[in-house]
């Protein structure tokens, strides 16, 4: 398993730590997920992640399936 990982200060937004654990591969969706996020969908996952603290999986949200589903 290889240490490489996403430096995900370049988004400007907050991302739970446990995602540097994900492979690289998926690190990279997150990562080009979240910077196609518009303010109101940044405000909403910042909430999300805020309400939900340790059980928010952003690999598992609807917001974040939709896209993949779209871009992927």
């Amino acid at each position: 398993m290889s240490n490489e990982t996403i430096d995900f200060s370049l988004l400007d937004i907050k991302v739970p730590a446990f995602v540097s654990t994900y492979s690289i591969e998926t690190q990279k969706e997150i990562f080009d997920y979240l910077k196609q996020l518009d303010e109101n969908n940044k405000k909403a996952y910042l909430i999300a992640l805020d309400h939900l603290g340790s059980s928010f999986n952003i690999f598992r949200s609807n917001g974040f399936k939709n896209w993949k589903n779209k871009n992927l």
